[in-house]
């Protein structure tokens, strides 16, 4: 063969592993035209006398629910959803109520910590997903450590963005002092406030685009961050290192390495018998949000837990 053909050759096979790469890269993180992503799916179900709205992947794997974080909505596990881990898992991301397309509410005890507990206990029950693996993110971390005592058969637990707490005299060890996390804890958020709410979410100096978790701060019931204010302010949730210690199932705790509001030192400090490879999973280049900050690489770590429970 001539020289230039296989040098020719050599360049083509060079481009198609490198489109094929970024394809793979591009469909986690969202970035594959709309007409070639996998289908997802918008539902509604009525839970506890709430509408609470739901998305759902074209997969048709093992049950994982996603749970979001304050003040945001279920559209942020977009990246997974449409990707790779869409088609093979059946992923169904709620919005809580007052967030995202699910229906503010009047009764001021479901914006608490047993109030969204008993609405994802519900969900779950209502979609028949008993045996999916809970993911959670932030505040949703500690809605599906509340809700775990109500969920045996849960195949396991994933939370980022989320120190179990005994108390609230212990925020100040769990949480890094940044005076962003305030503004989740205020009914009104102006523009301003929310884009400073937002980039506490990610690593200093991330690119990340912050419009659409701007727009889920600013679109949330302010009732729903005051009623959470209210609720751990009075200690209106459970002991959540008496429930991880006392966890039959495998948890998984991921941690950004620039993460801006939580504290590793702390997490590691803790004692979790079932804690998923006996160590906090830190990720490199992410803060708060891995979910979005590194998709490809939080697809990974939950393929990897999900294949270590089978």
């Amino acid at each position: 063969m001539l020289p230039s053909v296989v040098l020719l050759m050599t360049w083509v096979l060079r481009v198609i592993s490198v489109g094929m790469a970024a394809y793979d890269a591009g469909v986690v993180a969202g970035e594959i035209p709309e007409s070639r992503r996998p289908a997802v799916t918008e539902h509604g179900v009525r839970i506890a006398d709430q509408d609470i709205a739901f998305t759902t992947s074209a997969g048709s794997g093992r049950p994982v629910v996603f749970v979001h974080g304050n003040s945001s909505s279920a559209r942020v596990w977009r990246p997974l959803l449409t990707g790779a881990f869409g088609e093979r898992f059946r992923c169904l991301a709620l919005d809580l109520p007052g967030h995202g397309r699910s229906a503010p509410t009047a009764r001021s005890n479901v914006y608490s910590m047993p109030g969204y507990a008993e609405i994802l206990t519900g969900f779950i029950d209502e979609v028949s997903a008993q045996e999916a693996v809970i993911v959670g993110w932030s505040l949703g971390g500690h809605i599906a450590i509340e809700a775990a005592p109500s969920l045996p058969g849960a195949a396991g637990f994933v939370v980022f963005g989320t120190p179990p707490v005994a108390s609230a005299e212990h925020l100040a060890q769990a949480f890094l002092p940044n005076p962003a996390v305030n503004i989740g804890f205020t009914a009104q958020v102006d523009p301003e406030a929310a884009l400073s709410y937002a980039r506490s979410f990610l690593a200093p100096g991330s690119p990340l685009q912050l419009d659409e978790l701007v727009a889920d701060i600013l679109a949330t019931d302010g009732a729903a961050r005051a009623g959470l204010a209210a609720g751990i302010g009075t200690g209106r949730f459970s002991d959540e290192v008496a429930i991880v210690t006392r966890l039959t199932q495998p948890i998984a705790v991921l941690h950004g390495a620039d993460e801006q509001l939580v504290n590793l030192d702390y997490l590691r400090g803790l004692t979790m018998p079932t804690l998923w490879r006996d160590a906090v999973q830190v990720i490199p280049g992410a803060g708060h949000a891995p979910h979005l900050e590194t998709p490809q690489q939080f697809a990974d770590i939950l393929t990897e837990f999900i294949s270590d429970l089978d």
